[in-house]
């Protein structure tokens, strides 16, 4: 799991050239957020390497959903004839 800007734990250092553009823009939201760029840019890269994991979650919940359509595994018949009788 990534971590965030918050913890407390060993830091190593990681330089990013960014270009002008992504500069000022990541520095002016420091000065207004009145933050670090710093802390700010570990927070989005944490942001994005979490959404990324819950995009790989997310993949193979759908791959496991292909895989099983139509099978009982997707539908267990003693389950729904239960739902049918009950009106559910």
């Amino acid at each position: 799991m990534p971590h965030t800007a918050s913890d407390t734990t060993a830091r190593r250092n990681f330089h990013v050239p960014l270009p002008d553009d992504l500069y000022r823009v990541l520095q002016a939201e420091a000065a207004h957020s009145q933050k670090a760029a710093n802390a700010l840019a570990r927070e989005a890269i944490a942001q994005w390497l979490e959404a990324r994991h819950q995009a790989r979650i997310d993949d193979a919940i759908q791959a496991y959903v292909a895989a099983v359509a139509g099978t009982t595994d997707d539908l267990d018949p003693d389950l729904e004839a239960a739902g049918l009788e009950l009106g559910l």
